[in-house]
């Protein structure tokens, strides 16, 4: 499997005080993280596109989530950060899984948003349509399917600053990149890893979001020691997005 280029990655810094690596989630870009500029005089937040996402080349290969975390680990010490809070949502949180049981040092605190350590088989087969779907026509193809997931019907009648850069985000995201994207998701299985994971934990999910992420929400809170869990009411898959404030009041708390 091919090792991702460190190279390819910018990581930008913002803010003072304890490093706080923020990982996005699939079609987006760094500025998912922008609603949390309000913390930047307590922490300093890193953040970068993913491979095939923003302003980081499509990889010229598959990879898999380990790979991402394997490449989250070598940004960060390029940087000069031995030691960091790391927050990821769906995607983002299985790296962010991932690196925190493979480089325990890394990892002061950890936030896992709407996230999973493994599909559902029937998810896993979804990927495999969602790929296809991306490949052949476009990641705008698939955007009025994917808005109702993400996000609350009020939020999208409304088409709420959120709901408008999601959609104008995806509009602009890689096909391939994407797609291999979607592939690493559906082969990931991050499950022995929860044992592994010795820092401090907070497991976030929207209340609205979809069984199966809410189950793994539970699952991931009973299963990685001492973990806490937060639930975001009136929320769905995007769920600190489309509840900023009170997902920096628990990002604040936590984080502390």
């Amino acid at each position: 499997m091919t090792r991702l280029d460190p190279t390819s990655v910018v990581l930008h810094s913002a803010g003072e005080g304890t490093p706080v690596l923020l990982l996005h989630c699939l079609g987006v870009d760094r500025h998912f993280w922008d609603f949390a500029a309000g913390l930047a005089s307590e922490f300093r937040f890193l953040s970068f596109d993913l491979p095939g996402h923003g302003q980081t080349p499509v990889p010229s290969a598959a990879y898999t989530i380990e790979d991402l975390a394997d490449l989250c680990a070598e940004t960060l010490r390029h940087e000069g950060v031995s030691r960091a809070h790391v927050a990821g949502i769906s995607l983002g949180g299985l790296i962010a899984q991932r690196l925190a049981a493979a480089y325990p040092a890394m990892v002061d605190r950890l936030v896992l948003i709407d996230t999973t350590p493994r599909y559902t088989d029937e998810l896993r087969s979804m990927w495999a349509v969602r790929a296809k779907g991306a490949r052949e026509d476009g990641v705008s193809s698939l955007i009025e399917g994917l808005l109702p997931i993400w996000f609350t019907p009020e939020a999208i009648v409304g088409n709420v600053a959120a709901v408008r850069y999601v959609r104008d985000t995806l509009v602009r995201c890689s096909g391939e990149g994407y797609a291999l994207a979607c592939e690493a998701l559906a082969a990931a299985d991050l499950r022995d890893d929860a044992k592994r994971i010795g820092a401090p934990t907070l497991v976030v999910c929207g209340e609205e979001d979809i069984p199966s992420f809410l189950d793994a929400a539970r699952w991931l809170a009973a299963n990685i020691p001492g973990a806490k869990s937060a639930w975001l009411a009136r929320a769905r898959h995007a769920s600190v997005l489309e509840r900023p404030q009170e997902a920096l009041t628990l990002l604040r708390a936590f984080l502390r």
